[in-house]
């Protein structure tokens, strides 16, 4: 052979050993099909061979794939209807079943399976209870139920729905706001409610210490009466022991007592005889002979004349 065809004959043999070698990555799989027919699946990573330029190679996603659903809307039992959506985790398990699913449209067409399939278990599994129960916290049996419905469906794609997990579950746009009135109109209720229970509460309270106080009152008064009466016996007590006594001094003590009191300093005047009882401690050095009245308290200031 020439030296001429050595060269080509190399690079086309290179050519041909390199068309037929492959690299298969831990992160994926392939599968070899050679016209439309599968001929080899390979899920180790590695160096992979086929026939070139016969044979070629398709590459899938070995690792675990996410699947956000699109919101969509579901009636409960109770009719109260709500937006759901869900993210779901998958994995291709089958290749050949999943290659004969998809055909060359491949994962993005498995999602769009996937989307139907989880979509239609959504509505079947929160169809079936109260929305109380999907609007609670505690969900797990309901994802559970969906992914398990779910599963099943999808094994005839060659995939394994890993988990599925309700993200949102709200009320319509246009519900919420007929939803939020009705809560505040609850919580006004409440409101006014409490405020008449305080205010209720509020008058038992000033009605009792009105009473306390009426009460209070009138029974210091009560006592006062009482004190103020045992005084005034004393006292007269105390004037009848004096009058008894000396009544002729008694008779003094209480004219200088009536002196002080109606001669004060003031624009007042007082008209009366000179010879009158008032004076006789005046106009005389000898008591008068006149027996005074009763004791009885101080008297008044005699009346006034302008």
């Amino acid at each position: 052979m020439r030296p001429i065809y050595i060269l080509p004959g190399l690079i086309l043999a290179g050519a041909l050993l390199l068309s037929s070698v492959f690299i298969v990555d831990e992160r994926e799989k392939v599968l070899v099909l050679q016209f439309g027919e599968v001929k080899q699946v390979i899920d180790q990573p590695g160096l992979g061979f086929k026939l070139p330029f016969v044979q070629e190679i398709f590459r899938y996603e070995d690792r675990i794939l996410g699947l956000p659903t699109q919101p969509l809307e579901v009636t409960p039992l109770d009719d109260r209807r709500l937006v759901v959506d869900a993210f779901a985790r998958w994995r291709i398990v089958d290749l050949e079943a999943f290659r004969r699913a998809v055909g060359s449209g491949g994962e993005n067409a498995a999602r769009d399976n996937l989307d139907k399939i989880i979509n239609a278990e959504i509505r079947e599994v929160l169809g079936g209870v109260n929305s109380q129960k999907v609007l609670s916290e505690d969900r797990t049996a309901l994802m559970n139920q969906i992914r398990d419905n779910a599963r099943a469906k999808a094994k005839g794609l060659g995939v394994d729905v890993i988990d599925v997990r309700l993200t949102r579950t709200d009320l319509p746009e246009q519900n919420l706001e007929a939803t939020f009135s009705r809560m505040r109109a609850e919580r006004d209720r409440e409101a006014a409610d409490e405020i008449g229970r305080g205010n209720e509460a509020a008058q038992r309270v000033r009605a009792t210490a009105d009473r306390s106080v009426v009460e209070v009152v009138s029974e210091a008064r009560k006592e006062a009466e009482i004190i103020r009466g045992e005084a005034d016996a004393t006292r007269n007590a105390i004037y009848a022991e004096a009058f008894g006594r000396d009544p002729e001094f008694f008779a003094f003590t209480r004219s200088l007592t009536s002196y002080e009191r109606a001669l004060q300093s003031g624009n007042s005047s007082m008209v009366m005889q000179p010879d009158s009882e008032f004076f006789e401690y005046l106009r005389t050095e000898k008591p008068p002979t006149a027996t005074p009245a009763a004791p009885v308290p101080p008297p008044a200031t005699a009346a006034a004349q302008p």
